[in-house]
């Protein structure tokens, strides 16, 4: 079991966090943890993210310490939650204009950019979270070949739909947003609807793939 360590976060929240690594095996622990901690009296939310669990709680004057204590506790009697997930297909337009750093990756990767568009769209990607904006959804199960740092200089506007890769994962920017993750093609497939209910596209345990398609088809 992975060595887990509890500390308040400014006056309201208390956060538990995992040693590296990421594992789904850790994940499905945190989303199990997340469905016991919904139900709780003392919990006004809770924000599961990744490798980590926040608590807002009603009266933390009085229950911080407490909640520490067993929120250690809970996550050792954890159990992993497998969610019921959908199998979702996000189609993509790889390259030129859609995707701007594809021959950086490809670069890096000592790649073609026809083979890092194969490699990408070989696998079947886990939702691990959803965060950093409404709906953009952290992806599990990037192949080793295809981990790229960050932009050294993010842009100061991804154009919504972007599919990119940050280290070792991938996502899609929902919505226009400054970013650093490196662009490899874009989907009109909308992530993020707040006139929907729910408002977002994918949730956690969701599997996804993306399909490879010509410009003016996807």
């Amino acid at each position: 079991m992975q060595r887990a360590r509890c500390y308040l976060l400014g006056e309201r929240a208390v956060v538990l966090e995992l040693e590296p690594p990421v594992s789904l095996v850790s994940q499905q622990r945190i989303w199990g943890l997340n469905q016991r901690l919904q139900a709780h009296d003392d919990v006004l939310e809770v924000i599961p993210g990744m490798n980590n669990i926040t608590i807002l709680l009603r009266d933390p004057q009085h229950k911080a310490l407490d909640a520490i204590e067993r929120l250690q506790r809970w996550w050792e009697e954890s159990e992993a939650q497998l969610p019921e997930s959908r199998q979702i297909e996000i189609p993509v337009i790889y390259g030129g204009e859609a995707g701007p750093d594809l021959s950086v990756v490809a670069e890096h990767a000592a790649m073609t950019p026809q083979q890092v568009v194969e490699l990408h769209s070989s696998s079947d990607y886990v939702v691990y979270f959803i965060g950093f904006q409404p709906g953009f959804p952290y992806l599990g199960g990037l192949d080793p070949r295809l981990h790229t740092p960050r932009r050294a200089e993010p842009r100061v506007l991804v154009p919504a739909g972007s599919v990119g890769i940050g280290g070792s994962q991938t996502g899609v920017y929902p919505l226009a947003t400054p970013g650093g993750w490196q662009l490899l093609g874009q989907t009109h497939v909308a992530l993020f609807d707040p006139q929907q209910q729910p408002p977002t596209l994918l949730r956690p345990g969701d599997i996804v793939r993306f399909v490879p398609q010509k410009e003016g088809v996807c």
